[in-house]
C-alpha cells in the first residue's frame, strides 16, 4: 500500500510518537510519503530519532511545499478541477473564520499547499492519512478531494491542538473520512459526545489505536534511583500544569522533604515558571533543562525517582512521556484527565491525582518518595502494561491492517460500517 501522510511539522523538536507510528507502518510493509505543512527547518533534524533516519524514510519522501510556489501553481490553473477546489476552500475558510483571524490565516496558509501537492503528487497513493485533524487535516482533505483515483481517506485525532479546542471544519472532516483513528478511548467518547447528532454515523468508523513505543530502546531499570528526584517533561504551556507542581514542591520543602525537581522542555510559560520558582523560594531545588534530544530525555527520566505529569485539564490526549517513563521503570504521578487513566490502568500502575489540587499532588509525591516497595510494584506493573498495550510493532501492524482493509473507491460519506480496531485485543 502506498500512503500519503499529512502532518503539521516534521522534523520537529518533539515528533517521537509520529516517528514511531511511521516506522511501525513501514515495518508492516506500507510505503509512505510525508507532507508536512510547516516549512523545513533543517536544524530540527538533530532531534529526529534513528528509527526514522534517512535509510528508513529517505528525505526525498518528505515533501515540504513552499507557500509562494504553491500559490503560483493555483494561479497557473493547470488541469485539476479548480472550481470545486475553490468551493471547498471557501467552505473550510468560512468554518475557520468562526474561530478568529488566526484560525482563518492558518487555514488559508494550507489551501495552496493542498493544490500544489495534488498537482505534483496526486493519484500516486492507495490511501490518504491526515495525521492531525486541524490544519494538516484540512490540507489532506483538500488534497484527497483533488484525486482522480477514488481512494480511502483516514483522519487521526490526538489532543487539544486538533480535537478539544477550535475544531475548525472538524465535523465535516469526520463525516467525510472512511476511518477516524484516535489515541485513547477518552477521545472516542469525546467525539461521540461533541457530535451527538451524527454519533450513529461516526461510531462504527472510530478506531482507538495507541501510539506505540520502540520497547527495546527503553531498558527497564527501576533500581538504583536517587531518593527524592522528580522529573517533569513537556512543552512549557499552561495546560501542562507545571505551576501546580512547583507549588507542590514548595509544600514539600516546607515539610522538610529533600525533594528536587528537574523540568525538561521549553515554551511560552518558561519565564513565568522561573519567576514563580524564585517567588516560592525553591530556586535551589528546581532545574530548568530546556529542550533536549530524545536520548538526553530518556537518560534523564531513567535517573529520576518519579515522573510527575500534573496536567490541569484537557490538553494532552494520552501523553507520550508517561508511557516512556513506564517502560523505563520510572513510577508516574499524573492528573486524572483525558486518556491518562487509561495509560495508568486507572491507578493500578501509577498514581492519579485530581487536576489543580496542590495538596493532593504534594501528598502523592510524599507517599511515593517514602515507599520504595510501592515504587517498585508500580514500576513492574507499568512495564507489563507498556508491553501489553503500547508495543510499537504490534500496534503498527494493527493500524496497517486497518488502513489496508478500507475498500478502495468507498466514498466516506456513504461509509458507515468500517471495521473496528480493538483497543484491547485478546
Amino acid at each position: 500500500m502506498k500512503l500519503a501522510v499529512f502532518t503539521s511539522k516534521y522534523p520537529a523538536r518533539v515528533a517521537t510518537f509520529f516517528e514511531r507510528d511511521m516506522r511501525s507502518l513501514i515495518e508492516a510493509g506500507v510505503e509512505l510519503d510525508v507532507f508536512p505543512i510547516y516549512p523545513l527547518d533543517r536544524r530540527m533534524w538533530r532531534y529526529a530519532q534513528p528509527l526514522l533516519d534517512a535509510d528508513v524514510l529517505p528525505r526525498e519522501r518528505v515533501h515540504h511545499l513552499g507557500f509562494a510556489s504553491s500559490l503560483g501553481r493555483v494561479v497557473a490553473r493547470p488541469g485539476r478541477p479548480l472550481g470545486r477546489f475553490l468551493r471547498d476552500a471557501g467552505a473550510v475558510s468560512a468554518a475557520a473564520l468562526r474561530y478568529g483571524p488566526v484560525s482563518l490565516a492558518k487555514t488559508a496558509y494550507v489551501l495552496p499547499k493542498a493544490w500544489a501537492a495534488a498537482e505534483r503528487y496526486a493519484d500516486r497513493y492507495d490511501h490518504v492519512l491526515a495525521y492531525w485533524g486541524n490544519y494538516a487535516g484540512t490540507c489532506a482533505y483538500l488534497f484527497h478531494r483533488l484525486q482522480r483515483r477514488r481512494v480511502p481517506f483516514s483522519l487521526w485525532l490526538h489532543a487539544g491542538t486538533d480535537l478539544y479546542f477550535r475544531p475548525a471544519y472538524l465535523r465535516q472532516k469526520l463525516e467525510y473520512a472512511d476511518n477516524v483513528i484516535t489515541c485513547c478511548e477518552f477521545n472516542r467518547s469525546f467525539i461521540l459526545e461533541r457530535y451527538r447528532e451524527v454519533a450513529h454515523r461516526l461510531a462504527p468508523k472510530i478506531h482507538v489505536c495507541y501510539h506505540g513505543l520502540d520497547l527495546p530502546v527503553f531498558p527497564f531499570r527501576p533500581d538504583d534511583r536517587p531518593p527524592g528526584k522528580l522529573i517533569a517533561v513537556g512543552r512549557l504551556a499552561r495546560d501542562k500544569g507545571f505551576a501546580y507542581l512547583l507549588r507542590a514542591v514548595a509544600v514539600l520543602a516546607g515539610r522538610g522533604s529533600p525533594v528536587e525537581l528537574e523540568i525538561v522542555g521549553d515554551g511560552e510559560e518558561r519565564r513565568p515558571l522561573e519567576r514563580l520558582t524564585r517567588r516560592l523560594g525553591i530556586g535551589d531545588r528546581v532545574a530548568f533543562r530546556g529542550w533536549l534530544t530524545f536520548d538526553e530525555v530518556r537518560s534523564a527520566m531513567g535517573q529520576a525517582t518519579v515522573l510527575v505529569h500534573p496536567s490541569d485539564g484537557l490538553g494532552d490526549g494520552l501523553p507520550n512521556v508517561l508511557r516512556e517513563a513506564m517502560a523505563l521503570g520510572t513510577p508516574v504521578i499524573a492528573s486524572r484527565v483525558a486518556g491518562i487513566p487509561e495509560a495508568l490502568d486507572d491507578g493500578r500502575c501509577g498514581v492519579l491525582t485530581p487536576p489543580r489540587d496542590i495538596g493532593a499532588l504534594a501528598d502523592a509525591i510524599a507517599t511515593l518518595l517514602g515507599d520504595p516497595a510501592l515504587r517498585r510494584t508500580l514500576a513492574d506493573r507499568a512495564r507489563r502494561r507498556t508491553e501489553e498495550q503500547f508495543d510499537m510493532v504490534r500496534n503498527g501492524a494493527r493500524l496497517a491492517e486497518l488502513l489496508q482493509r478500507a475498500a478502495p473507491g468507498a466514498h466516506p460519506e456513504r461509509s458507515s460500517a468500517a471495521p473496528v480496531l480493538s483497543a484491547h485485543p485478546v
